[in-house]
């Protein structure tokens, strides 16, 4: 419980919390996480009638229209917000990529520093190295909320445990035919984490300002190897799931993009997350069976059926 002491002394405790993304993974589990947790939730959302906002909004949050290229639609959204989750938008369908992500996540800091909010809490990707930043825009909006924010937090996840859910994109990730493609070497460390559990950290931060102001923290819940990975799930669900990754020639044939990141995962550049560090601020810290066995299981098995 936040005490006269760790919170921001000038912020309303009755206040709400904007969360950006609202209807997307991390966005949404944080959404809910804080409205669990008895804490107001102003969600951010393009089209208030898609059904993902519908959920967030039977489950307490209000939702305000807002548009990261429109960033005079994000005044109203934080005006009298207490502090604001954000998570770059994504960017499809654009050569502009790194750039365009990069001038939104400024257009959400500018809009809520000019709107008097001292913390906004930011999740951005994992580095690959110790001393390298997240990738491309995603590392200038780290720098541009350290430089404009009084009490900036950084939350760098790694691979997302629900990654397993999805479509295979461009070959890549998700589950087809009982097969788990992807760049990792099969034999060795692959770190994951639950989006609920990165909405854990999202709301300990809100809890507590002052102590994780200024802090990045890369976050991992379990780092098993793929072929063990695909394991768990082949247990957990009762399907075989196997494993393969990607030849060179394969990762080739994807991209320089992709190419680029399998040949830098070989170097020894790899996610970097202390997972039992982090298991000291968030003891209930999933690992990967612990996913599985509270909703991963069931929604892979119903993937796997479709």
């Amino acid at each position: 419980m936040t005490t006269s002491t760790d919170a921001d002394p000038d912020a309303d405790p009755d206040a709400p919390i904007l969360v950006t993304g609202a209807t997307g993974r991390q966005g949404g589990a944080t959404a809910r996480r804080l409205l669990a947790g008895g804490r107001p939730v102003r969600a951010l959302v393009r089209d208030p009638g898609a059904p993902a906002a519908v959920a967030l909004a039977a489950a307490g949050a209000r939702l305000v229209r807002g548009d990261f290229d429109d960033p005079a639609s994000l005044a109203p959204a934080l005006d009298g917000v207490a502090a604001v989750f954000g998570v770059p938008p994504v960017v499809r369908g654009t050569g502009a990529g790194a750039g365009l992500e990069a001038a939104r996540g400024r257009a959400l800091i500018d809009a809520a520093v000019r709107a008097g909010v001292r913390q906004v809490v930011f999740s951005t990707v994992a580095a690959m190295s110790r001393t390298s930043p997240g990738s491309g825009g995603k590392a200038e909006i780290e720098q541009y909320l350290h430089d404009r924010v009084a009490l900036p937090t950084v939350l760098r996840p790694v691979r997302f445990m629900t990654n397993y859910l999805g479509v295979p994109v461009v070959g890549i990730d998700g589950l087809a035919g009982g097969v788990h493609r992807h760049l990792f070497p099969p034999h060795e460390p692959m770190q994951v984490i639950a989006v609920e559990d990165i909405a854990e950290f999202a709301a300990l931060a809100f809890a507590d300002p002052t102590r994780f102001a200024g802090r990045t923290l890369e976050l991992a819940g379990d780092e098993p190897t793929p072929v063990a990975a695909a394991a768990a799930i082949s247990a957990a669900t009762g399907t075989p799931v196997r494993y393969e990754q990607l030849t060179d020639d394969e990762a080739a044939a994807l991209g320089p993009e992709i190419a680029g990141t399998k040949a830098r995962w070989e170097a020894g550049h790899r996610w970097h997350a202390d997972v039992e560090a982090l298991r000291v601020i968030h003891p209930g810290l999933r690992t990967l069976a612990d996913w599985l066995a509270e909703s991963g299981a069931a929604a892979i098995r119903d993937r796997l059926v479709q």
